[in-house]
Parts: structure tokens; C-alpha cells; sequence
């Protein structure tokens, strides 16, 4: 195990430190990078400071766990990551391009086609079937009809729920119900898949099946990030990047 230091003190972790990539050009296989990101929120009349100079690095196929105790500012690195907050300074390079200089509409594209995300709460529309909540990023995306089908029985045969397609998210497990978040997550066969806590609102055995999915996913190439506080979730990852106060603490592969 190696561990790649990504802010100005040192590492925590009793891995061995090596030196941190060279700056400059960004290598073709980056997917995003960011560099010396800060986040600051005002609260009241106070400063609340979520990220504190963070510089990362991922690479196309990663296959990444976040970590952190609360309030160390990794669902805003998350946020950050996916477009969805926008850093208070530093840079953020998605593909090459600043995220900075991006229109609101190429940001939302971004968010819909080039980010797939994953939440602990699902996030389905309960009155709809599992074909419809697939197929809702597409209908957003202004994807032909006749696109639309095959895309979604893609995404739903990764995932193993080809027999359920007709079913409403009541009548499925909580399992299930994660499998189809992740299918539509996968729909528009995202360049990222950003999950926070996919996890967390199930039991061990079912979690560890979500997790074989993600496992999957990677083997088939995809880039996957994930927070969590769990470390047998975390083991499942290939690197590790720890949180503590807004700055990387660790940052470890394996």
C-alpha cells in the first residue's frame, strides 16, 4: 500500500508517502481534477468552512471510497464533484474543461448525461414503475422514444431486475429498489458514478449485494466514487481518501 498525500500536511496514515504528481498538463486518462478547492458557507454572521484547499485527482476506472467523520466536508466535496455546489476558490477541471467557465445548461447536461448519481434515500417516484423511474434522465435528456427503450432495458439487465420492470417501487425490497437507482444512474452510460451512502438504509446481506453490483460496474470499466463511513464498505474500493476538517487527511491505494 502506498499513500499519495493531496494537501500540505502530512499524512495520518502509516502508509509510506510518495511525492504527489507533478502539476501542469493533465494526463488523458484524468477524468476530473481538482486543485486547491476551497468552500466556505455563511451561517448567520459566521464562516463555516467546508473545504479547506483540497487537491484530487481521479482517474478513468477508479474505483474511489470517500471517508470522514461528520462535518469533515465530504458530502461537499461530493456536491463539488458532481456539479451540483460550485467551489468558493481553487479550480475544477471535468474532462479538461473548468466546470467554472461552463454555462448553466452545459452544467445541467453534465449532471444528467455525464454524472450518474446514487443516494441512500433512492429517490424513485413512488407512483411510477420501475421502466418509467429508469427512463426519467432520458426524457430530461430529450432522448428519441425510440432510443429511450433500449437504453433503459440496458441499464435494467445490469443490474438484474429485467423482471420487474412493470413493478412500482412499493412492491419492491429495499435492494431492489437501490438496483433500480443504480440503473438509472447508469442509463446514459455516465463517464462517473457518484454514490453517497448507497448502503446505508439496508441491511448487511443486501448491502453486500449492492456492492457486488458496484463491483461489476468497475470490472466493466466504469469510474466509481462512493462515500461512506463504513470500512468494510471502503475495503471494497481501490483507493481511499479520508476527510478530517475540510482537508485530505489520507489518501491510499491499494
Amino acid at each position: 500500500m502506498t499513500t499519495d498525500p493531496a494537501s500540505t500536511r502530512p499524512p495520518t496514515s502509516s502508509a509510506t508517502a510518495t511525492e504527489p504528481p507533478p502539476r501542469g498538463p493533465q494526463s488523458d486518462d484524468v477524468i476530473f481534477s481538482l486543485d486547491n478547492v476551497t468552500k466556505t458557507y455563511i451561517v448567520g454572521t459566521e464562516k463555516v468552512h467546508a473545504l479547506r484547499g483540497v487537491s484530487l485527482q481521479i482517474r478513468r476506472n477508479e474505483y474511489v471510497a470517500i471517508m470522514g467523520p461528520s462535518g469533515s466536508g465530504k458530502s461537499t466535496l461530493m456536491n463539488v464533484i458532481g456539479c451540483l455546489d460550485v467551489p468558493t476558490s481553487g479550480t475544477y477541471a471535468l474532462d479538461g474543461e473548468l466546470v467554472a467557465e461552463m454555462t448553466d445548461d452545459q452544467l445541467a447536461n453534465i449532471r444528467n448525461r455525464k454524472i450518474g448519481f446514487i443516494f441512500q434515500t433512492f429517490n424513485l417516484i413512488p407512483r411510477t414503475n420501475v421502466l418509467r423511474n429508469v427512463e426519467l434522465p432520458l426524457i430530461y435528456g430529450d432522448v428519441p422514444p425510440a432510443d429511450c427503450r433500449k437504453m433503459v432495458d440496458r441499464a435494467i439487465e445490469a443490474v438484474g431486475l429485467t423482471d420487474r420492470v412493470a413493478h412500482k417501487p412499493s412492491e419492491l425490497s429495499g435492494g431492489q429498489r437501490q438496483r433500480v437507482a443504480i440503473a438509472r444512474a447508469l442509463v446514459f452510460n455516465p463517464a462517473i458514478i457518484l454514490a453517497d451512502e448507497p448502503t446505508g438504509n439496508l441491511d448487511s446481506k443486501t448491502g453486500d449485494e449492492i456492492m457486488g453490483v458496484f463491483d461489476e460496474l468497475h470490472r466493466a470499466g466504469q469510474t466509481i466514487i462512493l462515500v461512506t463511513h463504513e470500512d468494510d464498505i471502503a475495503q471494497r474500493a481501490h483507493r481511499t481518501v479520508r476527510l478530517r476538517d475540510g482537508e485530505i487527511e489520507s489518501d491510499v491505494r491499494r
